[in-house]
């Protein structure tokens, strides 16, 4: 009596286990079918941005971000690898005068350009980067070739200059990154004898009245990027801060700190208070926290922004290595997109749920 009692309970056990391990077995499936095959998303700064600002600037703004997003969604749906559409969509956000980035870029305390970027591959964790480049009309480029054709992860200021010599990419005289925006800009700071590192809130006004962005320090570009095989990639490009001072260098080159991609846990680029990322690693630290404990993208890029940063520092964008796409910063606003292979295209710059035409 007692064996055939001990049979019915390994029996209703055997059918509880299978059916358990069934669940899970189509849990898993679901969750792997539920995931995006490549994502991207992308950031043109985080900082004092008015919903008060003109009409035009905002649907330039728009605009912009459409393309760029546009271009990176078209690339990966294409077969794209992460780390070409990370370059060419970042490529595209330096030409355009609006970011703090190649043409556009914010003025020195000496009425200088000295432009930063930075490019990782989540594969292998190879990353190069550049600091105080003068004439390279593509710092992310140059980043990638400090990557693929160097033994050393960063070049800096003449050495950097070196190295685009050798390598061959394109140069312009330092006049083309100026534009009348930002002369007055750095005109302001001079007067305020600022290095403005802090979010005082101010706005400025264009010749009708209308608000403008106050955005002389968070125009920074970047793009995390997941693709079809699987693959995590970032990169980041900036001109700094509004009247810095010689030799200032942010976190944007600087991996860990402003750009990192692991194809273990995320792909992240920062934008903001550069001494701020510096100083808490921001962009490793979500990696690490996901890593050490399972959080999510999302969670642990919370963690980080709102729990280890101040107000107003900034914030970063990301893509984990299941297609997970957080954007989530600090500040007023960020200019922000997003797009996957499920469907999802948007472009936002101040709350979370907003998504603008």
């Amino acid at each position: 009596m007692i064996n055939h009692i001990t049979t019915l309970v390994l029996i209703a056990f055997s059918a509880l286990m299978l059916t358990t391990a069934c669940e899970e077995s189509s849990s898993m499936e679901n969750t792997e079918t539920d995931r995006p095959e490549y994502a991207i998303a992308l950031h043109g700064g985080a900082g004092v941005i008015s919903r008060d600002i003109d009409d035009e600037i905002r649907q330039e703004y728009v605009d912009a971000l459409h393309e760029a997003i546009r271009l990176g969604r078209d690339m990966l749906e294409d077969g794209a690898e992460a780390l070409d559409v990370v370059e060419q969509v970042v490529r595209l956000m330096e030409d355009n005068p609006l970011f703090n980035a190649g043409k556009g870029a914010v003025m020195t305390n000496e009425e200088k350009f000295e432009l930063d970027s930075s490019i990782m591959d989540g594969r292998d964790l190879s990353a190069g980067a550049v600091a105080g480049v003068t004439t390279v009309k593509h710092p992310i480029t140059l980043s990638r070739m400090v990557m693929e054709n160097s033994r050393h992860v960063l070049f800096a200021t003449e050495g950097a200059e070196r190295f685009a010599d050798e390598m061959g990419v394109e140069r312009v005289d330092p006049s083309y990154f100026h534009t009348e925006r930002r002369h007055e800009q750095l005109r302001r700071a001079q007067e305020r004898d600022e290095v403005q590192l802090d979010h005082s809130g101010e706005q400025s006004l264009n010749l009708d009245g209308h608000a403008q962005i106050d955005d002389a320090k968070f125009g920074t570009v970047g793009v995390a990027v997941l693709d079809r095989n699987g693959n995590l990639a970032a990169g980041t490009s900036t001109g700094g801060m509004t009247n810095k001072r010689f030799g200032r260098v942010g976190d944007s080159p600087i991996h860990g700190a402003g750009t990192y991609a692991n194809n273990e846990t995320c792909a992240i680029s920062s934008t903001g208070t550069g001494e701020e990322f510096i100083r808490h690693a921001v962009a490793f630290q979500i990696s690490a926290i996901m890593e050490y404990t399972g959080a999510t993208l999302n969670e642990a890029a919370d963690q980080v922004i709102n729990g280890k940063l101040q107000p107003g520092d900034g914030g970063i964008i990301g893509v984990s290595h299941t297609g997970e796409i957080a954007m989530v910063f600090n500040s007023p606003g960020m200019f922000r997109a997003a797009a996957d292979s499920r469907g999802r295209f948007e472009v936002s710059i101040w709350d979370e749920a907003e998504v603008l035409d």
